[in-house]
C-alpha cells in the first residue's frame, strides 16, 4: 500500500473517531462549502456565508453579479439531486450525465449554432464543437467522438462499482477521482465540466460511503496543474495523489476546528468563557439559524452549525437585547428579532 494511501486511512479513522461525522449534515452545511468552492473555482466570488443567506433565506448577496448567484443556486439544485440518485444506485448512463449537466448550467447556459450543429448548454446536450483548454490550450477529444466517449465511460464506471472492494477506502476514493478525471478529460459540454464531473466524484463517494471530498478554491492552482500534468503525461495517478493529499489535509483541519469547539464546550461548562472575538462568518450563520429555528436550544444550534455550545452562547449574548429577544422560558420560549 502508498505511504499515502496509509496516510488517508490513518486520517479517517481519527475523524470517525473523534464524532464529527456524527455532527456533520452532509446533505446542508457541508453541501454548501462543496457548492461554494466548486463554483469559485470557476470564478465565483459568492463565500460560503453568503451562499447559506442565499438557499436558505433567499437574501441575495450584495456586490454578486446575478450570473454567479445563479450558478451557485444551480448548483444545489445539480447536488440535492444527484444525491437523491446515489441513494438509488442505478447503473449510469448517458442520459443521466447529461440531466446532471443541465441542473448545473440551467440558468447560465446558452444555446450554440456550429458547423457541427446547434446544441443547448442549459439543456445539457453534448457539444456539438471542438473545444480546448484555454488559449493555446490542449484541444480536447473531437466532438464526433464525444458521445460513443462518454457512454464507454458510463460502462467503465458501472463495471468499476461493480467489482470495486468497497472495504478498501484508499480505492474507492482514487476510483471517484479517476472518474472525475476521465469525464473530465473527454469534456462532454461545452461549459460546465468542471462543476459536473467534481459532482460526479461526489455523488460516487456517496454511493460507496465515503466523506465527500472538496477540491477548495485555495487548492485551485495545484488541482488543475495536477490535471493537465496527468493528462500530458497519460498517468491519472498524479491527480488521484494530489486530490488524496488535499482531502487529508481538509480533513485534518476539521479535526482540529471540531477539537477547537469542544475545547469552547469544556471551557463554557468550566464558566471560564473566552470571550475574544469570533469570526462575523459565525455570527451571519446563526442569525440564519435562528430565522430558521427560532425555537432551537444552544445545543441544537451547535449541532446545526458545527460549531461547539460556548461559541453559540458567546455570539447570542452579544446579539440579545440589540437584534435578538428571548420570549418565554429558555426551555419553551423562542427568539425573535427586534425591529
Amino acid at each position: 500500500m502508498k505511504e499515502i494511501d496509509k496516510k488517508l486511512i490513518e486520517t479517517i479513522s481519527r475523524y470517525t473517531a473523534s464524532g464529527i461525522d456524527q455532527q456533520v449534515d452532509y446533505e446542508k452545511f457541508y453541501l454548501y462549502s462543496l457548492i461554494t468552492h466548486s463554483t469559485a473555482i470557476e470564478g465565483s466570488t459568492v463565500t460560503e456565508v453568503e451562499n447559506q443567506l442565499l438557499f436558505d433565506e433567499g437574501i441575495a448577496a450584495k456586490g454578486r453579479s446575478l450570473n454567479e448567484q445563479m450558478m451557485n443556486v444551480d448548483l444545489k439544485n445539480a447536488y440535492f439531486y444527484g444525491f437523491e440518485w446515489a441513494k438509488i444506485g442505478q447503473p449510469y448512463t448517458v442520459e443521466f450525465l447529461c440531466e446532471l449537466s443541465a441542473k448545473v448550467m440551467r440558468r447560465t447556459g446558452s444555446e450554440y449554432s456550429t458547423m457541427g450543429g446547434s446544441f443547448d448548454s442549459s439543456k445539457g446536450e453534448l457539444r456539438q464543437c471542438n473545444v480546448s483548454a484555454g488559449i493555446g490550450g490542449r484541444s480536447y477529444l473531437a466532438f464526433q467522438k464525444v458521445p460513443k466517449a462518454t457512454a464507454d465511460f458510463c460502462d467503465w464506471l458501472n463495471g468499476e462499482l461493480a467489482s470495486v472492494d468497497r472495504s478498501d477506502i484508499a480505492a474507492c476514493y482514487r476510483l471517484s477521482f479517476e472518474a472525475h478525471f476521465r469525464l473530465v478529460t473527454i469534456h462532454p459540454w461545452v461549459d460546465g465540466n468542471g462543476r459536473t464531473t467534481r459532482l460526479l466524484m461526489n455523488i460516487v463517494q456517496r454511493q460507496l460511503g465515503l466523506i465527500p471530498s472538496i477540491v477548495t478554491k485555495e487548492a485551485k492552482g495545484e488541482y488543475i496543474q495536477a490535471l493537465i500534468d496527468s493528462r500530458e503525461q497519460e498517468d491519472s495517478t498524479i491527480v488521484q495523489n494530489v486530490m488524496l493529499t488535499q482531502h487529508i489535509t481538509n480533513l485534518e483541519n476539521r479535526i482540529l476546528q471540531y477539537q477547537q469547539s469542544m475545547n469552547d464546550t469544556v471551557k463554557e461548562d468550566g464558566d471560564t468563557v473566552n470571550d475574544t472575538a469570533t469570526p462575523k462568518d459565525t455570527t451571519t450563520r446563526l442569525i440564519a439559524a435562528i430565522k430558521e429555528h427560532p425555537e432551537y436550544t444552544y445545543d441544537e444550534y451547535a449541532k446545526l452549525l458545527n460549531i461547539g455550545r460556548a461559541t453559540v452562547a458567546r455570539h447570542i449574548k452579544k446579539l440579545n437585547g440589540t437584534v435578538i429577544q428571548r420570549i418565554g422560558s429558555d426551555k419553551d420560549g423562542y427568539w425573535k428579532f427586534i425591529e
